[in-house]
């Protein structure tokens, strides 16, 4: 790719080559095995202007987030728990009630707009994965199957649906126009209303060798330096921020229309002279982000074979994308990890992308009683430790591969 796809200049600076991979929900049927499959460059640059990391859109949204899309969001306990919380939160901040609307832009599965329509607050969710979308549309909620941005902000506007509370958690990296997609934010935002977003934060990807959260869903990557940016640039401020813990360490920004009279919160610049300091405009902050990732490539891989020698079995937890990230830079395959356990039905009796490791239910770590289960998803490890804790019982030990090779 040559240009920034927020302000346009011209990208010299690679961040860090994962080589090519498959996209990573691209999960395939047990016919799909003996078909070719399609590799994608999985490599980032970061703008020497704005310093927004990001991919070229290799391949494109609506082949990625398409009917076949097999990420829902209410398998995961602790996100339907953070959810929740969220909702609280919003109705107790902001006022949102009855005669309030909620629009959340990615609703997925409806984990989130359940708990506002349990509170009898109208609500409509944005998501163009069909099969995620018939999921919501099951719990009662309304639901525009179609991606967002300025044509449906401007259709949803025109139709009086503008909203009180506009969210989206995940999206605003997953978008390849961001442009657009913020700009549609500021026409279908109330004069009163409020926006939420949250985002996997950019320095801890690199502070913390988060290399694995990168795929090609995600064409963004994103600092509140240039969230910042962004968001003025179609007229619209974040006046308050929150550093969260979920997927590794995230942003929740808050923002209205520029025009509106509303106190800036010190948390605003406290952050933006946090990531200033730690170096997010300093291109040495993101050279040795390569190295890191090579290294936990060759300590995993290393390891893997060590017990393959061993004759001990290892298999893993959680059919995450991150984890197919991992597996496909590390040129894992089926030899050095049995299978994948995974919570959701959708994933269960498909197999990963790129490694063709078979996804399978809980009960066969009961029975196969493996050496190692290496968990895929770190974000939620305390989730699932306490879930398998049954497998200690025979010996079994907990591997994590990222931020570094740790064994307990």
């Amino acid at each position: 790719m040559s240009e920034c796809r927020f302000c346009g200049k011209e990208l010299h600076k690679e961040f860090i080559d994962l080589v090519s991979s498959p996209p990573s929900n691209s999960f395939l049927s047990a016919k799909e095995l003996d078909e070719p499959e399609v590799y994608y460059p999985l490599k980032l640059y970061v703008c020497d202007s704005c310093f927004l990391v990001q991919i070229g859109e290799y391949k494109k949204s609506g082949e990625i987030f398409s009917g076949e899309y097999v990420y829902f969001s209410s398998y995961s306990k602790s996100w339907l728990e953070h959810a929740k919380k969220y909702v609280d939160m919003a109705i107790s901040r902001f006022g949102i009630c009855a005669s309030s609307l909620v629009v959340e832009i990615a609703s997925n599965d409806g984990y989130l707009l359940q708990y506002f329509k349990e509170r009898v607050v109208p609500c409509l969710g944005i998501e163009p994965s069909g099969s995620t979308a018939a999921v919501a549309r099951e719990k009662g909620i309304d639901v525009i199957e179609e991606f967002f941005g300025v044509s449906l902000a401007t259709e949803m506007a025109q139709n009086g649906k503008k909203a009180d509370l506009l969210l989206g958690n995940n999206v605003l990296a997953h978008v390849p126009d961001i442009n657009d997609f913020v700009a549609g934010l500021k026409i279908l935002l109330k004069d009163n209303g409020v926006i939420t977003m949250e985002f996997p934060h950019l320095l801890n990807l690199v502070e913390q060798n988060q290399f694995d959260t990168i795929y090609h869903e995600h064409f963004s990557y994103l600092s509140f330096y240039t969230v910042k940016q962004v968001f003025e640039k179609h007229n619209l401020k974040i006046f308050d921020i929150e550093e969260l813990s979920t997927h590794g360490g995230s942003l929740r920004i808050y923002a209205t229309h520029v025009e509106r009279d509303i106190a800036i919160e010190p948390d605003v610049d406290k952050l933006m002279d946090k990531e200033i300091e730690r170096g997010i405009t300093d291109f040495g902050f993101y050279t040795s982000f390569q190295d890191r990732a090579d290294k936990v490539k060759y300590d995993f891989l290393k390891f893997l074979i060590e017990q393959k020698i061993n004759g001990k079995k290892v298999v893993a937890y959680g059919a995450a994308a991150k984890g197919n990230t991992l597996l496909n830079y590390a040129g894992i395959k089926k030899d050095l990890i049995s299978f994948a356990v995974d919570a959701s039905p959708h994933k269960i009796g498909k197999f990963l992308p790129g490694s063709h490791i078979m996804v399978v239910g809980e009960d066969k770590i009961q029975s196969e009683r493996p050496d190692f289960v290496v968990i895929l998803p770190w974000n939620i490890i305390d989730e699932i430790t306490m879930q398998l804790s049954y497998a200690r019982e025979w010996g079994a030990k907990f591997v994590t591969a990222v931020p570094k090779l740790e064994i307990f």
